[in-house]
């Protein structure tokens, strides 16, 4: 694969599609809780099949037309907290005010216009991630922008959506999803193609995701946000990539992106050069009858079939890299798999996997095949073994056109995969069970950005830079200026929060067990006298252990309550007397060894400055 493909050089051109969970108390469409549950928990199932739905112009979208070849049963996990709206049997309630408020203040941050009338619409998504065969989304504000290093770039929407269910697993029959995170509210956020280089794309997106945690209100963690990217060149297509998980992959996607359309474009006038076509596939299971091949035989003896494709101009092309070890046979098998297929075999890689010489020499002879051809074969069921290989022919002739436009998934190594064909209009049309909303900025305040925030910490609270940007960009954030507003020294709430629990975290202590009443609850026994703030790391941890139990119920079983000072005093004099010589010797200088001493002897029970008030005392009395 050619590796110096300069982004500019190919006409780069590049938008975002940023998806954005909002922390609210309920979903979007009705009032069940947005907290994430155990798939264990479930307390019930049921399934559904779905099928594409005509617009109101009659026309059925292409996408969801090829997801429904693909007949899945879709089970769904619900529980305690699921209701009817979640399970589509009960129309949607209304849309969630506190998820249109903060939809707005996020519309003011990117200096966009709220829409007059806000009308819910229904996209079709037939893959089974909503009971409903629909997505609800809301067009709430147009016409906004960021800033980059390298530019503007403008915001074409912000919409309101309800979140997907959440996939468990595939099994043989299909897939299983769970109800906790569907109807979850989260908005969608629409950059104009003005995105020039890879390093802009993921400058723009980090922009954009700052100014979403500045509110204070979206959820953080793993699959809280998703990117999706577009990408074009200009001798390519637009090709939308989904699901992008980690800001830091952007760039390196959409450099790969644009050097695979630049190979799609090469392989597309070499096969123009060598006037390929692509023929009808026909089966050719009789030339594997007697094959040592493990997959094929396999197939073979279960009663299935093998079909192959004759792909006239081919040979050596399907085995061409288009991106990091992935080829143009690769793109067919992700076809073929899309069928229930498990892959392709195909000329430029055999003889391999136990087919032979021989048996691929019989294979060209089959589909009446030249030096010059490929051939491509799928052995499976007969059934998904025939569409399969026919979804590989007309993968083939696109490669004779050039670059398809499609959506494609993101895969860890900072690669794509095909999903499915680029959505076009036919899948939107008007929900008529949801009354439309007026949307009305003016009460709505704009947010403080996160960039602002770490300076109003330096300034008000004294805190250090690196501190005070730990406290503003991370998930705790609303949780500080609470605490600092309801008198909670600003220092120990920030170093709490940031340092103790990331030491705690490294430690192995699940952090991610306490929560925001764990935590208040803590701090307001340190205010209140009832625990020492050295006390907190063990409190914490202890909480953490045993999530169900009360702090105050904990610190009384794990002996942290807040010493008095006569408790104080006697510990340390005990320390003293222990070590009168060191003390005799060395002065104020015994002071650091003895102080850990007597912290030890405390065990988190007492406040470190009276220690150290008590020890210098005691050790004045003796130097």
């Amino acid at each position: 694969m050619t590796t110096d493909h300069d982004p500019a050089d190919l006409g780069l051109v590049a938008g975002l599609e940023i998806h954005q969970q909002l922390d609210t108390a309920t979903k979007l469409f009705c009032s069940c809780p947005t907290e994430l549950r155990d798939p264990d928990a479930h307390s019930r199932t049921f399934t559904r099949y779905l099928h594409p739905t005509r617009s109101e112009l009659g026309e059925l979208d292409d996408a969801a037309v090829e997801e429904s070849k693909v007949e899945r049963e879709f089970t769904y996990l619900g529980y305690d907290t699921t209701c009817l709206v979640e399970a589509d049997d009960e129309p949607p309630h209304r849309l969630d005010g506190e998820a249109l408020e903060t939809a707005l203040e996020i519309a003011q941050l990117m200096d966009m216009t709220a829409v007059d009338q806000a009308n819910v619409m229904r996209k079709i998504v037939v893959d089974g991630s909503n009971t409903s065969g629909f997505q609800r989304s809301t067009l709430i504000a147009t016409g906004g922008a960021i800033e980059t290093d390298e530019g503007p770039v403008g915001i074409e929407d912000l919409l309101l959506e309800e979140e997907s269910a959440q996939r468990v697993e595939e099994t043989d029959e299909g897939v299983v999803y769970s109800l906790d995170r569907l109807g979850i509210p989260l908005v969608e956020i629409g950059t104009s193609p003005d995105i020039r280089t890879p390093e802009q794309a993921q400058q723009a997106a980090e922009r954009i995701g700052m100014l979403l945690r500045s509110t204070g209100k979206v959820k953080r963690g793993l699959g809280t946000i998703r990117q999706d990217v577009n990408v074009s060149i200009e001798a390519g297509a637009r090709v939308e990539i989904k699901g992008v998980q980690s800001l830091d992959d952007i760039a390196d996607i959409v450099r790969n992106e644009a050097a695979r359309q630049a190979e799609l474009v090469a392989i597309a006038e070499e096969l123009g050069a060598r006037e390929a076509a692509v023929h009808n596939p026909i089966d050719v299971s009789s030339v594997f009858e007697n094959t040592d091949s493990g997959v094929v035989g396999g197939a073979l003896s279960s009663g299935g079939a093998v079909f192959g494709v004759r792909l006239e101009g081919f040979d050596g092309l399907l085995g061409r890299e288009i991106a990091p070890d992935r080829r143009l046979g690769t793109e067919c098998s992700d076809h073929a798999k899309r069928h229930g297929a498990g892959g392709i075999f195909h000329t430029d890689e055999l003889p391999a996997y136990g087919v032979t010489d021989a048996e691929v020499t019989a294979l060209r002879d089959a589909v009446d095949a030249s030096s010059a051809d490929a051939v491509a074969i799928v052995a499976a069921d007969p059934s998904v073994a025939e569409s399969a290989i026919e979804a590989v022919a007309d993968r083939a002739r696109t490669a004779i056109e050039g670059v398809p436009e499609e959506t494609r998934g993101a895969n860890q190594d900072g690669t794509t995969r095909y999903l499915r064909p680029l959505p076009g209009a036919a899948r939107m049309y008007p929900e008529t069970d949801v009354p439309p909303v007026e949307p009305d900025p003016s009460d709505v305040p704009e947010p403080e950005l996160l960039t602002a925030k770490v300076d109003r910490y330096g300034e008000d609270f004294g805190l250090d830079a690196g501190l005070a940007a730990q406290v503003a960009f991370g998930r705790h954030m609303s949780l500080f200026e609470s605490l600092v507003e309801d008198g909670v020294d600003p220092t120990f709430a920030a170093t709490t929060l940031e340092s103790t629990l990331t030491e705690l975290r490294r430690d192995d202590v699940a952090v991610s067990a306490l929560t925001e009443a764990h935590l208040r609850t803590v701090f307001s026994m340190v205010e209140e006298g009832d625990l020492a703030k050295e006390g907190v790391p063990d409190l914490l941890e202890a909480v953490a252990d045993d999530p169900a139990s009360d702090p105050r119920a904990a610190a009384e079983d794990a002996g942290l309550g807040s010493a008095a000072e006569d408790d104080v005093r006697e510990a340390v004099l005990e320390v003293v007397e222990r070590n009168e010589a060191q003390i005799e010797e060395e002065g104020m200088q015994a002071f650091s060894g003895l102080m850990g001493e007597c912290m030890g002897a405390l065990r988190g029970k007492a406040d470190g400055d009276l220690v150290s008030q008590v020890l210098r005392e005691e050790i004045q009395r003796r130097a």
